[in-house]
């Protein structure tokens, strides 16, 4: 069985947010203050996020993301994750990464190789001007920590002109050495992150910089792919650019997610969601509830247009 939307599109990949929280306060994604953290009860419990991915998957998902928040806040992260890889899907999370060296063992076992770790600016007090933390040295260590053990690391760099575009080629420099995947994200529209399109730096823009400077192989790229993917001739690692304002990938998309309490959104930038954990307690079958938000997917920017005034939810609380 496969979820299709209205457009064609087949979605086989979920992204679930364990937790509403976050020990990072990133000015793009909490700019001001973070939001009251949800209750305990109004959150989906270990045994509801099992379950709940267990009927995705009987309906076609076969990669699962762990997203935030902060997933590894979660006392529970080991447990969910190890639970989760019985399911045999490909399974892997997104992290800031500042605890991932205490998670090392769960994410072997759970059978984890591949996983996203976000970091903006390779210069500490840039790093804890952006993050509002001191975790820097943390989290640089803990990246190669996790190079060590044999995982495949992708570093999510959120590029904002003015903030840390200067640093572009300090991270093409990382992939020369260390086999690390450095992904250039243009900077999205959220509630209240203070976006500007003139703060965007563009995929046109950044491959023009890195065309002049560097000797470039384009990579293939698949159909259901958000990176238009590169390698520096040479370098061990390599790099992509994530165009979501200047170069959308929407056509492909094959992604749903479900938030912290248990709401289903179709998009990033769906303006709605549909709850399933509610229904779910109550012993419904929410199959049908699934299918509906898929069909009601638009094609495009969950059906808005790309300004400031795109109407969605703090990236906190979506799960990025």
């Amino acid at each position: 069985m496969n979820l299709f939307d209205t457009f064609g599109r087949v979605h086989n990949y979920l992204r679930i947010s364990l937790i509403d929280t976050c020990n990072f306060t990133c000015t793009y994604c909490v700019p001001h203050q973070k939001p009251d953290k949800k209750k305990a009860e109004q959150l989906m419990n270990a045994q509801e996020i099992v379950a709940i991915a267990g009927i995705f998957i009987r309906l076609g998902i076969d990669k699962i993301r762990l997203t935030g928040g902060e997933p590894t806040l979660r006392k529970d992260f080991g447990h969910i994750i190890r639970k989760l890889s019985e399911y045999k899907v490909q399974l892997t999370l997104t992290t800031n990464g500042f605890l991932l060296h205490e998670f090392v063992s769960d994410l072997e076992v759970a059978g984890v190789h591949s996983l996203n770790i976000s970091i903006d600016s390779l210069q500490e007090e840039r790093f804890n001007s952006i993050t509002k933390t001191r975790g820097f040295q943390q989290v640089y260590r803990n990246i190669f920590l996790l190079l060590q053990k044999g995982f495949h690391i992708k570093l999510n760099v959120v590029l904002m002109r003015g903030v840390n575009d200067e640093e572009v080629d300090d991270f093409i420099e990382l992939t020369k050495n260390y086999p690390l995947h450095v992904r250039f994200i243009e900077f999205m529209p959220f509630t209240d992150n203070e976006w500007e399109k003139n703060k965007v730096i563009s995929f046109q823009e950044l491959i023009e910089h890195l065309g002049e400077k560097y000797d470039l192989i384009k990579l293939p790229d698949q159909v259901h792919d958000t990176t238009k993917k590169y390698k520096v001739v040479g370098y061990k690692g390599t790099l992509a650019i994530i165009s979501s304002v200047s170069n959308p990938f929407c056509s492909g998309c094959n992604r749903l997610r479900i938030s912290a309490d248990g709401k289903m959104r179709n998009c990033l930038f769906a303006q709605g969601s549909t709850n399933l954990l509610t229904p779910f307690r109550n012993g419904e079958d929410i199959v049908s509830l699934i299918e509906q938000n898929v069909k009601a997917k638009a094609f495009q920017y969950g059906g808005q247009q790309m300004t400031s005034d795109i109407k969605n939810s703090q990236m906190l609380l979506i799960g990025g």
